[in-house]
Formats: structure tokens, C-alpha cells, sequence
């Protein structure tokens, strides 16, 4: 118990992280609304206005980048230390903004902060987490998101009832400075380092230490031997280690294509342009101002909701797997039900009829937060090896804010011209997602990181004599079975693939 609080609260210090992305995402979208904040910055232009966003997305994609060229080097503690300070120096320089250049550089900083730090944290929890409820542990990056879009839309529908003035704005973007600053203090002082990553910097005793805190719920010989499995397996990968992206899709091609496809199969179901626009919707539904702020705060409190629940009681019980194919599946049907809806009702006065039309939307929140809201965070995060997880969760975290700025942009024009029909094009790429799921995403639940190699093929660590291990062509069966067979005998062969 003493174990899992402990990393429980590291968990939560680390989720901040995140829930600075999905607060400080939704938050611009009602700033950049208010009257006191148009009038301030002088009337700009719908270009600059515009701006707001693409400088914001812009910055997450360098922060991506920025993952993919230093974090390794740094390590997963010192990388989020400078994210940290980054999101903080933006989040002020937003707040203090007296222009609309101030206003755009702070969200830059904001952006690049946030776009390394949301690939950044489910990685350092899921490096710290027992595999028993890692599921959980790293899952918890994702609710953070969610909770800051519901906290986000609950302050943005507040401050609508603010005195005219610039305080009407600036507070919603001051609430965000205190948290990367609590974030930073847990950092430097009682979060642990990932003992996967000191393995990798040859710091065996720091690496032992940092783990023995992390798995307080084991004996000691046990201890003892799940690290020596853990070293072990570290070693022999970097025994090859890798130098180029070249060659790190020739030899680990499957989890590395797992690993984009996951993240860009979650930008195309569509929830971020239903997330953006659903105020359009509802306004084509023929609600007022007031009702669709207080009805954008209720999504979001779906959103975390269902999120939280299903990552408390799901991930680890049930399985990444069937959560993804069944995410996929509901969304598709729901998505259908969503565009008939709107297709019969939204230009009628029909009240009865619209609300089936609203409950499409919330439907589509319920089905996608729960299933799909951690898990593709969690599962990208999982399928790596430890050598490439910053790297080509970079390139995959890229890739999501490169699709999305695509669907996004084309958001408003689509709804004016095809409307409800756009969401078909996200049913026909959500149905394509959906088998490329099923034939080449395998399960990860209740395997350690390492053993999850088994699962694509590669070879992994089953018996540690003394502390060496010899590499057998044995294979191994990728089953639930096979993740309850005892951590006492361990051997190295190849993996079977799904």
C-alpha cells in the first residue's frame, strides 16, 4: 500500500504536466472571446486573432522536436524541469500581455512547453509504474488533460459573468503560473529519477535506489530481481544500440509505426475539431451565449469523468487493446448517429429533436474520454524501447499536432460548406484505424516494459544466472498467460508476433 500512495503522488505531481496542456488549450478560446480582451488589444485583425491558435500549436510542435533532440540527454527529470520554467515564463508573459505580439510570444513559450512536456510525462510514469497498475499510474497523464479542459471551460463560462475589464481575462491566464512552479518543487525534490533512463547513464546504485523507492510493495529478493531482469534487458538492447531514425525503423519498424499510428489515429477521430467547435454547434442548434459556455463546461466535465473512471477501472483490468478497439468502434457508430441528427434537426425548431442532436455530441465524449481519452497516451508511451521512447514519441507527438492543425484549420469552412458531413470523413478514418488496431496493436497489460519486446518480436530476458544472461532462440507465447508466469524463472528468446 506504502508503495502504490507513494507512486501515486508522484503520479499526480507529474500529472500537472499535463493538465497545463489541456488548461491552457482550452483557456485562449474564451480570452480571445471576451470583449475586454478585443478591446485592450486594440481590435486586431482576424489574422492575428487567428494567430492566437497557430502560434500556440506551432509551439507545441517545437516542443516536440526539442523532446526528440535533448530530453534523453537531459534525462526525464531535468527535461520536464525546463518545461517547467518555460510554461511558467509564458503563462506570465500572456498574463502581463499589453499587446498582441507580448501576447503571441507568451503563447509560443506556452506551447512549447506544453507540446514536450505532454509526451514527457506519461513516458516518466509509465518508467516508474509496477505493471500490476501501470495502466493507472501512466493513465493518470491523460486525466490530467481532461481535467484541465474541464477546469479550462468552467473558468472561461465564470469570467463571462466578470466585470468588463482586463482582469476578465488576465485571470483565467494567472491561474497557470502557480502550477508549473508546484510541479518544479516536486520535481527537485521528492520525485525520483527513472531508474531506466540511469541504467542507460551507467548509474547502477542511483538507479537501484530511485527503484527500490518506486516498488516499496515488494520484498527485497524480489526487488533485487525484477531490477537485475530490468538492467539486463536495458544492457543487451544497448548492445545495438541505435543512431538513426533509419535504423531504428529497420529494427524496431513495428513498435515504432505502433507508436505514430496510435497518436495520429486520436487526432483524426475527430475530437479535437468537435472539442473547438462545439460552440458552433450548439449555436446551430439555436442556443444562446450563456447555455453554450455552461453546456461546453458540462463536455468537459464528461470528458474528465468518464476519462478518470475508465482509467481507474479499466486499463489495467481489462486490457490497452480491447479499450482501443472498442474506443474506435463506438466512435464510429456514434459519429453516424451525430451527423443524422444534426442533418434532421439543427435547421428545425423541433426541441425534442435537437436535444437528440446535443446528446450526439455528448455521447461522442462519453465513448471517446473513457476509451480513448489515457489509453493512447498510456499505450504509445508502453510499445517503445527505452533507448527510442523520447525520440519517436516526439516524432508521434509531431505528427498528432501536425494532423491537427490540418483538421482544425479546415474546421470552419467544412462545417459551412459540407457540414454535417464532415464527420464522415472521421468515421472513414476512424474505421481504417480501427483495423489496423486489430490486426497490429497487441496487449500490454500486466507486462513489464521490458517483456513487452515479447509482443512485437523482439527478444527479451527471461532468466538471469547470476547477473548474466545468455540469448536463446526460444520462443515466446504472447498471451494473458503468459504475463502471470513466475518472475523467478526468466529466459531470453524471441517474441511472438500478434
Amino acid at each position: 500500500m506504502r508503495g502504490s500512495l507513494y507512486t501515486l503522488s508522484i503520479a499526480c505531481f507529474a500529472g500537472i504536466g499535463t493538465f497545463l496542456f489541456g488548461f491552457d488549450t482550452g483557456i485562449a478560446t474564451t480570452t480571445i472571446s471576451h470583449q475586454s480582451w478585443i478591446d485592450y488589444m486594440g481590435h486586431p485583425s482576424n489574422e492575428l486573432t487567428g494567430a492566437v491558435v497557430a502560434v500556440y500549436i506551432a509551439g507545441e510542435a517545437m516542443g516536440s522536436i526539442l523532446q526528440t533532440l535533448i530530453a534523453d540527454k537531459l534525462g526525464r527529470i531535468w527535461f520536464m524541469q525546463l518545461m517547467c520554467l518555460l510554461v511558467t515564463v509564458g503563462s506570465v508573459i500572456q498574463t502581463a500581455s499589453v499587446s498582441v505580439g507580448m501576447f503571441l510570444a507568451g503563447r509560443a513559450l506556452a506551447g512549447c512547453a506544453v507540446g514536450g512536456m505532454v509526451s514527457t510525462v506519461p513516458i516518466y510514469l509509465i518508467e516508474i509504474s509496477p505493471p500490476h497498475n501501470r495502466g493507472f499510474i501512466g493513465g493518470i497523464s491523460g486525466c490530467g488533460i481532461t481535467f484541465g479542459i474541464m477546469a479550462s471551460n468552467w473558468v472561461g463560462f465564470a469570467c463571462g459573468f466578470a466585470p468588463y475589464g482586463p482582469l476578465q481575462w488576465r485571470l483565467p491566464l494567472g491561474i497557470q503560473i502557480p502550477w508549473g512552479i508546484i510541479m518544479s518543487i516536486g520535481l527537485a525534490t521528492f520525485m525520483p529519477d527513472s531508474p531506466r533512463m540511469l541504467i542507460r547513464a551507467g548509474k547502477i546504485e542511483d538507479a537501484r535506489t530511485n527503484f527500490m523507492k518506486i516498488r516499496r510493495d515488494l520484498q527485497s529478493n524480489e526487488v533485487q530481481e525484477e531490477f537485475d531482469f530490468m538492467r539486463a534487458q536495458i544492457e543487451y538492447e544497448m548492445e545495438r544500440e541505435v543512431k538513426t531514425y533509419s535504423e531504428a525503423f529497420k529494427l524496431y519498424r513495428h513498435r515504432a509505426l505502433v507508436c505514430i499510428a496510435v497518436q495520429t489515429m486520436t487526432s483524426l477521430t475527430g475530437v479535437n475539431v468537435i472539442q473547438y467547435f462545439q460552440t458552433i454547434l450548439y449555436k446551430s442548434l439555436g442556443m444562446n451565449s450563456t447555455t453554450i459556455l455552461a453546456l461546453a463546461a458540462v463536455y468537459g466535465t464528461i470528458s474528465f469523468v468518464s476519462n478518470f473512471i475508465a482509467t481507474k477501472w479499466l486499463t489495467d483490468q481489462w486490457g490497452r487493446r480491447k479499450m482501443i478497439i472498442a474506443g474506435l468502434a463506438g466512435v464510429v457508430l456514434v459519429e453516424i448517429y451525430a451527423a443524422v441528427m444534426q442533418r434532421v434537426f439543427q435547421n428545425t425548431t423541433n426541441s425534442t429533436g435537437k436535444g437528440f442532436a446535443l446528446l450526439g455530441i455528448y455521447l461522442f465524449c462519453l465513448v471517446y474520454y473513457s476509451m480513448l481519452g489515457s489509453t493512447p497516451w498510456l499505450y504509445a508511451a508502453e510499445v517503445l524501447p527505452v533507448e527510442l521512447r523520447s525520440k519517436i514519441m516526439g516524432v508521434a507527438t509531431l505528427t498528432h499536432f501536425v494532423v491537427n492543425v490540418g483538421i482544425t484549420e479546415a474546421g470552419p469552412s467544412a462545417f459551412a460548406n459540407i457540414q454535417e458531413n464532415y464527420y464522415y470523413v472521421f468515421v472513414s478514418c476512424t474505421l481504417f484505424f480501427l483495423v489496423v488496431a486489430y490486426l497490429y496493436f497487441p496487449e500490454t497489460r500486466l507486462k513489464t516494459l521490458e517483456e513487452i519486446a515479447a509482443a512485437f518480436g523482439d527478444k527479451v530476458v527471461t532468466e538471469i544466472d547470476g547477473f548474466g544472461s545468455n540469448v536463446k532462440d526460444e520462443a515466446l507465447k504472447n498471451d494473458d498467460t503468459q504475463v502471470e508466469t513466475s518472475e523467478h524463472q526468466r529466459r531470453l528468446g524471441d517474441g511472438q508476433h500478434v
